[in-house]
C-alpha cells in the first residue's frame, strides 16, 4: 500500500522513515539515487515535479514534501499519534516543522556540501562539475551551491545555515527546560521527529557540540533520541559504514572555522 522514493542519507527521507517506523508501517523503497540525477527523470517528475525526494505514494496517490508526508501519515494512520489533538499544542509542534523548513533544510545542505561534497566536486572534470550545476533547476538553489562550491564555509550562505542552527538550538534549549523531556512534553512527537536528522547530521560530521557543549538540555535530548529504538531502525541503522566514514573524515576539517564564525555570530548578539 506505501511506497517511498527516497534516498538512504537524505536527512528529508530519514525523517520519514522515522515516522513510518513508529506508526510500525511497512513500505516498499524505491531508490532515487541524487548522484546521477535520477529525480530529473521524467517519469520521476510525473510524481514529484520539484525533482526532490521523498515522495510516498499511498493508493496510487502520491505525496511530497517530508512534512506533509509526515502529517499525512499521521492523518491516515492515527496510532500511535505523534500529532497532539490540542489546536495549540498542534501550533507549538509545526513550529519546529517552520524551524526545519524555513532554516535548517537549507542549513544542513549548505554545512554539509562545504565539508563533504565540495571536495568531491573538485576531483571531478570540469566538463561534469558544470553538467552536475546545470542539473540543478532552481537558480537561487544554483547560486547557493556555487557560492558553497568557490568559498566553502567562508560562504555567505553557510553563514546563514550556522545562524539558523543557532537560533534552533537556542529556542530547543529553552523549550525543553520548561516542558522536556521531548519538546511537547513526556513523549516524541513529530516536533522531535521534524529535528533528529538534522541534529544527526550534525553530529555524525563531529560539529553538534560547536552549539551544544554549553547547552546541556539539548545535549540529553540528543541522547535520548539516539536510544530510542524508531531512530535506530528509521535513520541510524540504515547509514551505511561508508556514509559514516565520509562523514566523519571530512566533516572535523571545517570545525575550527564553523567554531570562529559562531562565535563572531554570539558576540554580536
Amino acid at each position: 500500500m506505501l511506497t517511498l522514493y527516497d534516498y538512504g542519507n537524505s536527512v528529508c527521507c530519514q525523517k520519514v522513515r522515522i515516522t513510518l517506523r513508529a506508526k510500525g508501517l511497512e513500505w516498499k523503497a524505491i531508490r532515487v539515487n541524487l548522484f546521477t540525477s535520477e529525480q530529473y527523470d521524467p517519469n520521476y517528475l510525473k510524481l514529484n515535479p520539484k525533482g526532490v525526494v521523498p515522495t510516498l505514494v499511498y493508493m496510487d496517490t502520491p505525496v511530497i514534501d517530508s512534512t506533509l508526508i509526515c502529517e499525512f501519515l499521521d492523518d491516515t494512520f492515527p496510532d500511535p499519534p505523534l500529532m497532539p489533538k490540542d489546536p495549540g499544542e498542534r501550533a507549538r509542534m509545526r513550529l519546529w516543522s517552520k524551524y526545519v523548513d524555513e532554516g535548517l533544510f537549507e542549513g544542513v545542505t549548505e554545512i554539509s556540501f562545504s565539508a563533504m561534497f565540495r571536495e568531491k566536486m573538485k576531483d571531478m572534470s570540469s566538463e561534469l562539475r558544470e553538467r552536475r550545476f546545470a542539473n540543478i533547476g532552481d537558480p537561487r538553489r544554483r547560486d547557493r551551491f556555487r557560492s558553497t562550491y568557490d568559498l566553502g564555509v567562508h560562504s555567505p550562505f553557510v553563514l546563514w545555515a550556522i545562524y539558523a542552527y543557532e537560533r534552533a538550538f537556542k529556542h530547543m534549549e529553552a523549550t525543553l527546560s520548561e516542558r522536556g523531556p521531548w519538546l511537547l512534553g513526556e513523549a516524541p512527537t513529530l516536533a522531535d521527529i521534524n529535528m533528529m536528522p538534522f541534529v544527526a547530521r550534525l553530529s555524525y560530521l563531529g560539529l553538534l557540540e560547536a552549539w551544544t557543549a554549553d547547552r546541556p538540555r539539548v545535549s540529553e535530548w540528543w541522547a535520548r533520541s539516539q536510544e530510542w529504538p524508531t531512530f535506530k531502525s528509521g535513520l541510524s541503522d540504515l547509514v551505511t559504514e561508508a556514509e559514516f566514514a565520509d562523514m566523519r573524515a571530512y566533516g572535523p576539517t571545517i570545525r575550527g572555522d564553523i567554531d570562529e564564525l559562531l562565535a563572531g555570530l554570539r558576540g554580536k548578539h
